[in-house]
C-alpha cells in the first residue's frame, strides 16, 4: 500500500528503519549491508530527509550516524502510518484488546530494529486465554497477510528477564496504563 504512496524503495526501507522505533541509530555502509542497495542511492535518500528535517545525525568516532528526528512536526503521522502499513494497528484492535488482562504489548524482532519482515514478534505482558488468543492471531494474520509470532509472559517473568539483558530493543506498542 505505502508503494503508491511513495515510489522509492530507498526511502520505504529508511521511512521503516527509522520512524518505526525512534531510537535506532545506523550509519550509511551498515544500511548498505543491511538493504542490499548502492551506498550512492541510500546516501541520496538519507540527505534528502536528513535536510527535510526527518533525520538527525552526528558522529560516532569515524560514522556518521542516522536516527529519527522525534521533533520533526510529521513525525508521529508518519510513525502511526508505517504502524498501519505493515498492520499492528489491526493486531491492537483485533486481538490485544479483546483479551483480557493485559498490561503491556511490545514489538520485537526484526521490525523493532526497523527491518520489514513477513513476521510480526510481540510480547504479551499479562495473563491471557492462550487459545483464545491463537485463534484471534489467526484472524489477524488473515486480514494483514503476515504471520503473527507472540510470546506471552507474566508481569515478575518479564521484568526478570529484562532486567538480565534480554528485549532491551522491546518497542513498547500498547499498555493499559495509557
Amino acid at each position: 500500500m505505502i508503494e503508491t504512496l511513495i515510489s522509492s524503495k530507498t526511502r520505504i526501507k529508511l521511512l521503516l528503519k527509522f520512524f518505526l522505533n525512534s531510537s535506532t541509530t545506523a550509519y550509511l555502509r551498515s544500511l548498505e549491508s543491511e538493504f542490499g542497495e548502492s551506498s550512492n542511492a541510500i546516501r541520496m535518500e538519507l540527505n534528502k530527509m536528513e535536510e527535510a528535517g526527518m533525520l538527525k545525525s552526528f558522529m560516532n568516532g569515524n560514522k556518521k550516524m542516522y536516527q529519527a528526528n522525534e521533533q520533526y512536526p510529521l513525525f508521529r503521522e508518519i510513525h502511526n502510518i508505517l504502524l498501519k502499513t505493515i498492520g499492528i494497528d489491526q493486531i491492537i484492535d483485533k486481538v490485544i484488546n479483546r483479551l483480557g488482562a493485559v498490561k503491556q504489548v511490545f514489538l520485537v524482532g526484526e521490525f523493532a530494529k526497523g527491518i520489514d519482515s513477513p513476521i510480526i514478534d510481540l510480547l504479551i505482558i499479562g495473563e491471557v486465554d492462550k487459545q483464545y488468543l491463537l485463534e484471534l492471531a489467526e484472524k489477524a494474520e488473515e486480514l494483514i497477510s503476515r504471520k503473527i509470532r507472540y510470546l506471552v509472559y507474566g508481569t515478575e517473568e518479564f521484568e526478570s528477564l529484562r532486567n538480565s539483558g534480554h528485549y532491551q530493543d522491546a518497542l513498547l506498542l500498547w499498555s493499559s496504563e495509557n
